[in-house]
């Protein structure tokens, strides 16, 4: 049986529903601290990852702790960790609008050892860091996309769109970072039915298997 795909997170921690999936977990803002969720925002991350992604295992990096807050050598220092730990893909529901040197130097780590790097980035505005990154994978919202579907965008600032909803359906908490994380499920489970573990045919697999091809289009 081949060994289960590991999906790095970095959020406000993991759920205690999760705890069977959870092979390490770390919090960067809360000494010694058992990286729990407490904002709710990792859950629904983890969660979406987790329904699309049965069989994935994570190894989640805690780095918001009372608020989604947290400082660009913080993330460095957690996507690093992610790396070490084995991830093959890493979920970064997040994004922010300054180029960081630590941040952008861990990322391009991650990538160089074969990493995934699964990112949010805006519907509109400025790009956004790490999904501005070189190797980064960028992802959206798309609202035309159910669970399990995700569309291939190919827009200068989004490569691909996935469902804006957590799997409880609350509309409260839906946008970008619920696309970001439907679409690492939707790679790790790509990773789980054979495709090679590199950003080219995880690139290919992800246009030939998409519901929408082409940004959403407004009609009268």
């Amino acid at each position: 049986m081949a060994e289960p795909v590991h999906v790095g997170v970095v959020d406000s921690g993991w759920p205690l529903a999760l705890q069977d999936r959870v092979l390490a977990a770390r919090s960067f803002v809360i000494e010694r601290g058992d990286a729990q969720d407490r904002l709710g925002h990792g859950t629904r991350t983890l969660q979406a990852m987790a329904a699309l992604a049965p069989d994935a295992r994570f190894v989640v990096a805690q780095v918001f702790g009372e608020a989604l807050r947290t400082d660009m050598a913080t993330l460095a220092r957690a996507v690093d960790w992610l790396v070490d730990e084995g991830a093959t893909v890493i979920n970064l529901s997040l994004g922010v609008r300054q180029d960081h040197p630590p941040l952008r130097a861990a990322c391009e780590r991650a990538v160089a050892s074969g990493c995934l790097l699964v990112a949010s980035t805006p519907a509109r505005g400025e790009p956004v860091f790490p999904g501005a990154y070189p190797g980064a994978i960028r992802a959206m919202g798309d609202a035309r996309c159910a669970p399990g579907q995700h569309s291939a965008l190919l827009l200068p600032h989004a490569d691909f769109g996935a469902c804006v909803l957590p799997p409880d359906g609350d509309r409260t908490h839906a946008g970008a970072s619920l696309g970001c994380a439907h679409l690492s499920g939707r790679v790790a489970a790509l990773l789980a039915a054979g495709v090679a573990p590199t950003s080219d045919a995880v690139w290919q697999a992800l246009v030939h298997s998409a519901a929408f091809q082409g940004p959403e289009r407004r009609t009268r």
